[in-house]
């Protein structure tokens, strides 16, 4: 008899490896089902909390921040590309060329939980930023995508015109920060068991089946 688990995918919706590490975790479930069934709960994590609504370019950005010339940024956006297609992601080489804020999508994340499409919507997310290069912070995208994945899209207009749901995110991210999240993506499992980072999918299933022979 397979057991339910809970699991707290904390993350930004601007972070290639979220993407690397959720496309993974969702391998390794399929796999696991004979011993475990799960809902995703996607927390909040902002990468750049303090970006301007107007983004940055990337390999500015990266100089900046990790101190990488463009020659590392290239070489690790290849890295993640080819992680990217082991997990059947398409990370689109040039249409990423600016990061942007994401608080935004964060909130609608929230409230796309509430109305039981969360999952769908990350992943939208995931693939207007990494494969289409679009802004996850722009209103008409964000608008374009809950439509997208089923939801109200007037009840997100309004959403994203007022502060809707901003004081949970901002509880949210706090709360992961002060259990000594520094890092995303962070795999969290029944809240007790931490997996860090985009691993491969074998490593995500061998820590699932002893999570869940240890429970």
């Amino acid at each position: 008899m397979s057991k339910q688990i809970k699991i707290d995918f904390v993350s930004d919706v601007s972070c290639p490896w979220c993407v690397i590490g959720l496309k993974a975790l969702e391998q390794a479930l399929e796999q696991v089902g004979d011993v475990a069934t799960a809902r995703i709960h996607f927390q909040p994590f902002e990468l750049n909390p303090r970006m301007a609504p107007e983004g940055q370019d990337i390999n500015e950005h990266l100089a900046q921040k990790y101190g990488a010339s463009p020659e590392q940024a290239a070489k690790t956006r290849e890295m993640i590309r080819a992680r990217g297609a082991e997990v059947g992601f398409d990370f689109v080489p040039g249409k990423r060329d600016r990061i942007y804020n994401t608080f935004d999508a964060h909130r609608l994340l929230h409230w796309a939980g509430l109305e039981g499409r969360q999952h769908a919507l990350k992943l939208a997310l995931f693939g207007a930023y990494f494969t289409l290069g679009e802004s996850p912070g722009a209103h008409d995208v964000l608008l374009r995508l809950a439509g997208e994945v089923g939801l109200d899209t007037a009840e997100a207009a309004r959403i994203l015109a007022g502060d809707d749901y901003a004081a949970e995110v901002r509880e949210a991210e706090q709360f992961y920060q002060q259990q000594g999240i520094s890092s995303v993506p962070a795999i969290i499992i029944n809240e007790r068991h931490l997996i860090s980072g985009g691993q491969p999918v074998q490593v995500f299933e061998q820590a699932l089946r002893q999570i869940v022979a240890g429970e």
